[in-house]
């Protein structure tokens, strides 16, 4: 792992611990566990958005062997997978199942049956970004073979195919079927990222079709959510709204989401929601700290930055983890903790101050 050497970095003890924590959620195939390994909530299968959010923490100290690793797992996924690219560039799909699925088992790389929120365009953006990133930024070979070109090409057809500037998936978040803003910006980002690649066409006019529709959709995250968490992404990493646009995503996210021990996803969240009616007391998101961290932190304000920093420190718990989420008003987490991407949010802010 190349980080700095000891002593060099004030937080390298720290960012050992949880790149260590990280390590433990990886398979022998590359692919990590969304949080430990046999957890009863499912966590320990393999999401795509999940894993490109957790190799930005190997990114961040320069361990491309782990990342690239990764990302070869994933065009493994694709390439097993490639007749539903195949039916979907054809003839756009409408249920769920026909659509790319969001999580596989991290060994076999088969989908999981069971009914779910599979329509999630905003996960097939962001590996087209990174993988666009890797390739052309970092000079990390990922798209090499015949094969790879070729379904990463299918990746850039598939969202020609779902139109997805107008296609209502379920978002970050697998729930409502909505058209959502940090959706459409994902696949825009993706888009322009992977266009750089030699070998690899995205007209003009599918970035273009994408652009309208997010400029159409924000400040709003969709018709039912006037902001949302999830928006923090148009900002970081995908870098894709207006100095106005961010002003109103962070505007919007800080007013009316952040807590004490994390950052609300949206109004009426359900999901581990304290209430038994599941309407007030919504549940807390450690990495939203670490979010809104790196994202002050980028834009040279020192003061916010170090804000959300002291708090995403005491939003691990007491053995040091960084957990999904705090119950509403809490010091009680719940039981996906490690959650990997909240682990490598953290990872990525230390290695920022």
């Amino acid at each position: 792992m190349a980080l700095k050497k000891r002593g060099e970095h004030k937080y390298n003890s720290l960012i050992f611990k949880h790149i260590k924590i990280l390590q433990e959620l990886q398979y022998s195939s590359g692919l990590f566990a969304a949080s430990k390994k046999g957890v009863s909530t499912g966590y320990d299968k393999s999401w795509l958005r999940d894993n490109f959010y957790e190799c930005l923490a190997f990114e961040s100290v320069e361990d491309f062997v782990t990342v690239r690793k990764c990302y070869k797992a994933i065009l493994s996924i694709f390439l097993k997978h490639e007749f539903k690219l195949d039916y979907a560039i054809a003839k756009k799909p409408h249920q769920k199942h026909e659509y790319i699925h969001a999580r596989f088992n991290p060994e076999t790389f088969e989908e999981f049956w069971e009914d779910w929120g599979n329509k999630q365009n905003d996960s097939i953006g962001s590996i087209l970004f990174k993988i666009g990133e890797l390739q052309t930024k970092h000079k990390i070979k990922i798209v090499e073979t015949p094969d790879e070109f070729r379904v990463v090409q299918k990746l850039v057809y598939y969202l020609s195919s779902l139109k997805y500037w107008c296609d209502a998936d379920s978002g970050m978040w697998e729930e409502n079927e909505e058209l959502h803003s940090s959706s459409v910006g994902a696949c825009v980002a993706g888009l322009i990222s992977v266009k750089k690649i030699k070998g690899i066409d995205v007209p003009e006019w599918l970035i273009d079709e994408g652009k309208i529709a997010l400029n159409n959709l924000l400040p709003r995250e969709s018709i039912k959510y006037s902001y949302d968490l999830s928006q923090l992404s148009l900002i970081w990493p995908y870098d894709c709204v207006s100095k106005k646009q961010t002003e109103d995503i962070l505007s919007n996210v800080e007013y009316y989401l952040v807590k004490d021990r994390g950052v609300v996803r949206h109004k009426n969240d359900y999901y581990y929601n304290a209430d038994p009616d599941g309407y007030s007391k919504d549940a807390e998101w450690t990495f939203g700290l670490t979010w809104l961290a790196i994202i002050y932190k980028k834009s040279g304000n020192e003061k916010k930055a170090k804000e959300y920093f002291d708090k995403a420190i005491l939003a691990q718990n007491n053995h040091g983890e960084v957990p999904e989420l705090y119950f509403s008003n809490s010091d009680k987490t719940n039981e996906n903790t490690p959650l990997g991407w909240s682990e490598s949010l953290f990872v990525v802010m230390l290695r920022m101050f």
